[in-house]
């Protein structure tokens, strides 16, 4: 296998799973708030932007940490190559260098899957988002996945796809953990209480 092949098959998988991280980060975020105590609980979007460590590029661009400026910066911000939308695109630039290596059916879905993307941040507020919309887009990406379970051969270039995915996965899972014990609590009193099963559970 051509060493450009493996890195751009290694990469459009990391890049789709990045993508489905993302979006399953504010999909658990918008229901923990909805399960959090009202009382004393400041809106935690921040950390949010925290798990990807690109906080002083957030505050440059956008300031404060509202809800529609983190979604739209996690989502469709362009300038931002960790958003959704931007994960998408290099994911399908990717597979468009190896449109002959890759079967036909993960290269159209990679191609949909961005053009989808691109239509909903062109049309679509932060306001007119439901946790619905999050759900297809991790489903897209389970397509995407079960694609390469079904339709790709279980070769070399197979197994740099998985290690992009898992190394992707492993990345934000370290990530998540560091953010939540030391950003998301109020304070170390607040260890065991309600809270902070509800944080863990999400």
């Amino acid at each position: 296998m051509l060493s450009r092949v493996a890195d751009s098959i290694y990469w459009m998988c990391r890049y789709i799973e990045r993508a489905e991280n993302t979006t399953r980060f504010i999909n658990v975020n918008w229901g923990l708030m909805l399960d959090m105590p009202a009382e004393g609980q400041a809106p935690q979007w921040m950390p949010l932007v925290q798990v990807t460590g690109d906080q002083d590029f957030f505050i440059e661009r956008y300031g404060e940490a509202t809800r529609e400026n983190v979604i739209k910066f996690l989502m469709f911000d362009l300038e931002y190559p960790n958003s959704v939308l931007s994960s998408l695109y290099a994911a399908r630039e990717n597979a468009r260098t190896i449109r002959e290596i890759i079967p036909s059916d993960m290269w159209e879905h990679v191609n949909t899957f961005y053009l989808s993307m691109k239509d909903s941040a062109a049309n679509l507020s932060v306001d007119e988002m439901t946790q619905d919309f999050f759900r297809d887009i991790i489903k897209q990406s389970y397509a995407f996945i079960g694609m390469t379970m079904t339709t790709m051969t279980h070769n070399e270039g197979w197994h740099f796809c998985r290690v992009g995915r898992m190394l992707e996965r492993a990345d934000k899972t370290s990530r998540i953990l560091d953010v939540k014990y030391f950003y998301l609590l109020p304070g170390v009193d607040a260890v065991g209480t309600a809270v902070d099963n509800i944080q863990w559970s999400a």
